[in-house]
């Protein structure tokens, strides 16, 4: 049997000893899940929405206790961590409505009526990271389940807990045993089995974009579906036009939210170069304001980051030697405590401006003009977010449009909203999340054609068509003409 100790990140205390499963428990999890998901998808639309609010309103009667969970196991501000299990609760009830609108088409066709349906795909795979645990197991499961889908969960090794006490509500609420699971294991031992498991039709995974590539690879076989959302290396690009006061003063919270591990980080500053000294004076102050503290105390903004291992990849890109213009404040002691960190590099190739730190470290850089601007914001093998200042109403449209990013934000930070598309270009993913259309992705479109018959007194007959071996050519119907039936 295989445990792991997982951690208070604020003080590096033992939580608790979790055991983690193997691969043979995916296995009885997806025999499960295959029941459950039949009944699932029997059971009729309203039903399933009426499920999905149950769920939703016992998450919501357990927000606090959720909350402090993550506090302790993540190191989440508490502001932050209330808001999260509140947003568990939000994501369900938005997709509580989606049962009853998974619409399908009729087609116009000869012959007969087409018609379209949205099949739920059977048992789904979500796989999530240790930034956000319980928002993005929601993002997966939630649409997945609206579809009549069962889900199976694999939450990160560091930060399981809240996961799985999602998992314990969801059976409290009421849903079926074996829909909705919770498999906390190795990712390299349960995660891989969840992957290539030939009854899991579908895979969403939240991670790096290495780890992504492994997931893609390994579903190839089987071609099972995948969404993934991956890396990025997000461009907050400021124009000499902007309200600077406004623009410095939200930019430490644009990448040092969640201590800079979030993949929508805005953790690279780009300022036009006649506005740039004047941004640096307003931005020192700003990022000198950022509370970093104890996680339970309410006026915390920004906690440690998540485990020992991640705070030494974090300061390995922050040597003696490195261009810091200026740093933050962070508490001494125990915990993995990192600085908010400002660098500004000489290279537009240095690889912290390359390079996916997930930590509070951002770079600031200068551009010329508009062009330039682009140019820089797409120098980059990601595409998942960013941020526009600028006055000028035409250009900040102009530049959206340019830039190779899936979520971008104008005069703003908040570019990721559940009721709006959520995922990225080039290598930060494949797919989309959230949104109105995301429990389609987790259907198979099923096309169905019904031969009509001509009735008594049809004006019309079949111009018959001879059709050859191993032919599916339609008859083609056309109009009598009662001159011709004269002539004849």
């Amino acid at each position: 049997m295989t445990t792991t100790d997982v951690h208070n990140p604020a003080d590096g205390s033992v939580l608790t000893t979790l055991t983690l499963l193997d691969a043979e428990a995916v296995d009885d999890a997806v025999a499960r899940a295959r029941t459950a998901q039949r009944a699932w998808a029997r059971l009729a639309p309203a039903g399933r929405g009426e499920a999905m609010r149950a769920f939703s309103g016992v998450v919501r009667a357990h927000v606090e206790e959720l909350a402090a969970l993550e506090v302790a196991n993540s190191g989440h501000p508490i502001g932050q961590a209330r808001w999260e299990a509140g947003h568990v609760a939000d994501v369900l009830t938005y997709y509580a409505a989606a049962p009853e609108r998974l619409f399908g088409r009729q087609i116009p066709v000869a012959g007969g009526v087409d018609l379209t349906f949205a099949e739920p795909i059977g048992v789904v795979g979500v796989i999530t990271p240790w930034n956000f645990p319980m928002t993005i197991a929601s993002w997966g499961f939630a649409p997945a389940l609206a579809a009549g889908n069962a889900v199976l969960v694999k939450p990160a090794e560091w930060t399981p807990l809240t996961t799985i006490r999602l998992g314990e509500l969801a059976s409290e609420a009421g849903l079926p045993a074996g829909l909705l699971q919770v498999l906390p294991g190795k990712g390299s031992v349960l995660g891989e089995r969840l992957v290539t498991h030939p009854g899991v039709g579908k895979v969403v995974f939240t991670g790096s974009t290495t780890t992504g590539a492994r997931v893609m690879a390994a579903a190839a076989p089987t071609i099972t579906n995948v969404t993934l959302e991956l890396g990025g290396k997000s461009a907050n690009v400021v124009f000499a036009d902007a309200d600077l006061e406004r623009a410095a003063a939200t930019a430490p919270y644009g990448v040092f939210d969640n201590a800079g591990q979030d993949c929508c980080a805005r953790s690279r500053i780009l300022v036009q170069e006649s506005a740039y000294e004047r941004f640096m004076e307003l931005l020192e102050p700003a990022v000198a304001g950022v509370r970093v503290g104890d996680p339970g105390d309410e006026t915390t903004e920004m906690g440690p980051l998540v485990s020992a291992p991640h705070l030494a990849k974090v300061a390995s890109y922050v040597p003696d030697d490195a261009p810091v213009a200026f740093r933050g404040s962070a508490p001494d002691g125990p915990g993995y405590w990192f600085a908010p960190t400002v660098l500004t590099p000489s290279s537009r190739t240095d690889r912290t401006v390359v390079e996916e730190i997930f930590g509070p470290v951002v770079t600031v850089q200068r551009f010329r003009d508009e062009a330039d601007a682009i140019a820089l914001a797409n120098d980059t093998a990601y595409g998942l977010s960013g941020s526009i200042w600028t006055r000028d109403v035409s250009r900040a449209m102009r530049v959206a449009r340019a830039v190779e990013a899936g979520n971008l934000s104008v005069n703003s930070h908040a570019s990721v909203r559940y009721s709006t598309p959520f995922g990225g270009f080039k290598q930060s993913g494949i797919g989309r999340e959230l949104g109105p259309d995301a429990p389609f992705a987790f259907t198979e479109t099923k096309n169905v054609f019904l031969a009509v018959e001509d009735g008594p007194g049809s004006n019309q007959h079949s111009l018959a068509v001879e059709d050859g071996p191993g032919s599916n050519q339609q008859r083609v119907l056309v109009e009598e003409d009662p001159a011709s039936e004269e002539s004849a």
